[in-house]
């Protein structure tokens, strides 16, 4: 009987892991970011320090080469041009190696904004050095914050990488809509799905 029990409480504890988001080495809900300084594809520097009125911050590490990525590009510049308006800053942010990446370099950075008509800054994360502060593994990989810079939601965009019209959950606009009312985002982790980030060993 004992051993039906044990058996039992292994299998609902492996059943729940496997639907729990763990969080990752980085950020958790609720600590403060901290700032960043980093080149854009227009050649010029942005930080959150640059926006003294912002509401929150949408960052989004995202890049070039990854399917995953592209099938979000169009949403992503959605999203920057209709929070823009409520206050929102999107900042999108490059995290992979170009040399183990060649069409994530700057280079092809800019060719891809100019391309894709980016409305927002697309930074490149030289040294790889602010992805793992956030805890960012996939592009994309997206973390809302608050006005001070507090991490209020970590994970997806949506819940259907393959189509915007299929959307069934907006993850991030129904978080920033939780704010807007004063409320808890819920969820507050979701999944992200894309691909890993390419980073030297």
């Amino acid at each position: 009987m004992k051993k039906i029990a044990a058996l039992l409480l292994f299998t609902v504890v492996v059943a729940v892991s496997a639907f729990t988001i763990v969080p990752t080495l980085g950020y958790k809900i609720g600590d403060t970011a901290t700032d960043f300084k980093l080149k854009s594809v227009d050649g010029k520097m942005y930080s959150m320090s640059d926006y003294k009125k912002a509401k929150g911050f949408i960052v989004v590490f995202t890049c070039n080469h990854c399917p995953f990525a592209k099938k979000y590009e169009d949403r992503i510049n959605d999203l920057a041009k209709k929070y823009k308006s409520k206050g929102y800053v999107l900042l999108a942010i490059n995290p992979n190696d170009p040399a183990l990446e060649p069409t994530d370099s700057f280079e092809m950075m800019q060719q891809r904004a100019k391309e894709k008509g980016f409305v927002f800054p697309y930074l490149f994360d030289d040294g790889q050095k602010i992805y793992p502060q956030y805890g960012a593994t996939k592009t994309p990989h997206v973390f809302l914050l608050d006005k001070n810079r507090v991490v209020r939601y970590i994970g997806a965009i949506d819940d259907n990488v393959d189509s915007a019209a299929d959307v069934k959950e907006k993850y991030l606009e129904n978080a920033i809509a939780a704010l807007e009312s004063g409320k808890t985002p819920s969820p507050e982790l979701t999944k992200a799905i894309g691909c890993g980030i390419k980073a030297k060993k």
